[in-house]
């Protein structure tokens, strides 16, 4: 996620980290180039027939209130995710001081807390489908080979409690209460696997592509008579703007990404190890920090 204050003047001009520029630069580009040759051959052949601009703006209406809701769509994917993630988050500094209070074993507190950690790593490392993170295969390598690693980390605890209150080291409404809470945790990974999941449907992706293409490159035929030279320069803004607003809602709509617009779960997860670290006995890492503006 890009962390940066609002843009000054000269960096709205120049600034590319966190700019969806480098993304469409070459369909930009070859948008605005085939705009150029139409242009050409309309001055020296006329062989581009001139429309009027009425119909191009009914296009144009329709277009951007598709593109509006496709990006609210994305958004709200996104933006759900964020809140599940702050639910985790919310859920393991809870669980640190419930466990506290109901389970007086500290190796068997120290235990949870650590097994809860490495469900959070690893249920980050399922949801951006990682093949090699040195965090999980630290903190729990011998999970990474069953088939839903971060489910396996949730059934290791629940075994440690199951065990705990059959011995009577644990009451009935401690088991209860800590029960709840993974209940609670389980209910916001599967939220985040139900966005992981389950994609926007590609229809809306084919259309939208296909109809931003479709009105850039018919763009011209309205503009050469009254804009002349300029056309491609007027082309290259709609097409950036058009392009740029979809290719947004592509990136937002994939949360748990590596791109730029993703979510920092890293950070997240690191914001557990600290909130958890006092309950461990452990010092507190330092917090991760945006490098060149990106917090991952």
């Amino acid at each position: 996620m890009i962390i940066r204050d609002k843009p000054r003047a000269w960096e709205l001009a120049f600034a590319l980290r966190g700019s969806i520029l480098p993304h469409i630069a070459f369909p930009l580009a070859g948008v605005v180039a085939l705009s150029a040759l139409m242009v050409l051959l309309d001055h020296h052949f006329g062989l581009l027939p001139h429309i009027e601009g009425i119909p191009f703006t009914v296009f144009g209406i329709a277009l951007s209130l598709f593109l509006s809701f496709r990006n609210n769509a994305a958004y709200d994917r996104w933006w759900e995710a964020r809140k599940l993630w702050g639910g985790l988050l919310a859920d393991l500094r809870s669980l640190a001081r419930e466990v506290e209070i109901f389970l007086p074993d500290q190796g068997l507190r120290h235990r949870i807390l650590l097994q809860s950690l490495a469900f959070l790593h690893l249920h980050r490392r399922q949801l951006r489908r990682l093949s090699h993170d040195l965090e999980t295969q630290t903190r729990s390598p011998e999970l990474l080979a069953d088939p839903h690693p971060p489910c396996s980390a949730l059934n290791l605890i629940h075994a440690d409690l199951a065990q705990a209150y059959a011995k009577g080291q644990m009451d009935g409404f401690g088991a209860r209460t800590l029960t709840a809470r993974f209940g609670s945790i389980a209910l916001a990974q599967a939220g985040c696997e139900r966005i992981a999941a389950t994609p926007l449907p590609f229809v809306y992706s084919l259309l939208i592509y296909r109809t931003t293409y479709l009105f850039c490159l018919l763009l011209p035929m309205a503009l050469v008579g009254t804009s002349g030279w300029l056309t491609p320069l007027f082309v290259g803004i709609v097409a950036y703007v058009f392009l740029g607003l979809a290719e947004v809602t592509e990136e937002l709509s994939h949360p748990f990404g590596s791109t730029l617009n993703a979510l920092p779960l890293d950070a997240i997860c690191r914001a557990a190890e600290i909130s958890l670290a006092p309950h461990l006995g452990q010092p507190s890492p330092p917090p991760l920090q945006p490098v060149d503006f990106h917090l991952s």
